[in-house]
């Protein structure tokens, strides 16, 4: 998730929550202020009431009202104890009043009110006196307010968010740039991150540090790139001297046996010296994608001229080779596509014992080459790293890295499985 929307989601989660918090209190808080002031209006009546007794000393004459109801009846003396309640109040038809709740009779309905139980004393009785308000104006009022209010925190939170997503998306803008310049930054090219316009100092201090190590990162590669190359170069020389004295050398007269196998032993010792030194600088070249002449290659003519090459090899050791090859057409470096067949075809004959089997298939889809040789599966995972080889391999232990790194380079994707008795390396092409 982006950190803008998990912001955004976070904050408009916690506003809704206050907003809902806020609202209830908000709620009770008016409810209770109204309840208090019909409070405060039942209060009056009921001194009006006492006041009529003690000027008249008889009760009052009761009468009718839409919005009030006073009853008195005989109680016991001591028996009422003063209070509010809440309670119903039956208000009569009336055409001209929209508040209509639960019908109980033909001429009128039940509806919420506000009740204050007070006493009265007249002459020597004693009566219970129920004043009644109608609470469906207060209501009406909490109602509208309260609707009012969320109408407020819902016009508050689309504001909110819209300002979140227009100010912060601003805001992150430089952020977004800097990430744009890091996925089109590679260490090989000349081209620099550009230190970005912007006022915001934690964004002017990652713009910083990522110009400053690319910067740095740029000095490394390219120290390593002239040390790799002189490196290299610098070992081509002398081992061409030792295999042009080795050649003269061989060629000369009255060598004892044991001389014989010493100068083949070193022979061999520097050739594969010669393809290591090779092999590395491939490596460095493909890891860095330093090779970029590509064209439109046919896989299956280069993988025919390959098998041709290789004719030879197949008889000495008496290999069975069979193939099915169809058209494949890439756009790749023809130069690592060669040092791909190549690898994987002197891999299948190298770890194949004589009177063995190869099996070579190219589709559209993927090329798969097959091979017996020891009846026991590889380390899937080792067998693509540096220097990974048997003990009785002759190779550098770097054919396969290269072919894994020559297929991340193309796109491709290069396999290892084992079903007896083939070991199965497959390229596949999507």
């Amino acid at each position: 998730m982006r950190l803008l929307a998990k912001y955004n989601r976070v904050n408009l989660i916690t506003t809704i929550v206050v907003m809902l918090i806020t609202g209830f209190i908000y709620y009770q808080a008016i409810s209770w202020i109204l309840t208090g002031q019909k409070d405060k209006d039942l209060m009056v009546e009921e001194q009006e009431v006492f006041d009529y007794v003690n000027l008249n000393h008889h009760l009052p004459q009761t009468f009718e009202s839409n919005d009030q109801q006073i009853t008195f009846a005989e109680a016991k003396q001591g028996s009422v104890k003063r209070g509010f309640i809440d309670t119903t109040y039956f208000k009569k038809w009336d055409k001209d009043n929209p508040h209509k709740k639960h019908k109980h009779k033909h001429n009128g309905w039940y509806e919420s009110g506000r009740g204050l139980v007070t006493s009265v004393t007249v002459g020597d009785k004693y009566y219970k006196v129920l004043i009644i308000e109608s609470k469906v104006e207060t209501e009406d009022l909490i109602r509208l307010i309260f609707t009012i209010t969320i109408g407020v925190i819902l016009l508050l939170l689309l504001v909110l968010l819209i300002t979140n997503r227009l100010i912060l998306n601003r805001l992150w803008q430089p952020f977004y740039n800097i990430m744009k310049e890091l996925r089109l930054f590679s260490i090989a090219d000349n081209r620099e991150i550009p230190k970005l316009d912007t006022n915001i100092d934690e964004f002017k201090e990652l713009n910083t540090t990522v110009v400053d190590m690319a910067a740095r990162a740029k000095h490394d590669y390219k120290d390593l790139k002239t040390f790799t190359e002189n490196a290299s170069h610098e070992l081509l020389t002398p081992i061409a001297v030792i295999n042009s004295k080795l050649d003269t050398l061989i060629q000369t007269e009255n060598f004892s046996e044991r001389q014989s196998k010493l100068l083949n032993d070193l022979y061999g010792a520097v050739s594969r010296l010669n393809r290591l030194n090779q092999s590395l600088l491939l490596l460095v070249k493909i890891e860095n994608r330093l090779l970029h002449e590509q064209q439109q290659i046919n896989l299956r003519e280069l993988a025919e001229e390959m098998i041709i090459q290789f004719e030879e090899i197949f008889q000495d050791k008496n290999l069975n080779l069979t193939y099915a090859l169809e058209d494949k057409e890439i756009f790749a470096s023809r130069y690592l596509a060669e040092i791909l067949l190549s690898n994987l075809i002197s891999n299948a004959i190298r770890h194949n014992h004589n009177g063995g089997s190869i099996d070579i298939k190219l589709s559209a889809e993927k090329l798969v080459i097959k091979n017996t040789g020891e009846d026991k599966a590889l380390q899937d995972e080792k067998i693509f790293t540096r220097f990974h080889k048997s003990s009785a391999s002759e190779g550098s232990g770097l054919g396969l890295t290269i072919s894994r790194h020559i297929c991340e380079n193309f796109g491709f994707t290069l396999n290892y499985k084992f079903e007896s008795p083939f070991h199965i390396f497959t390229v596949n092409f999507r």
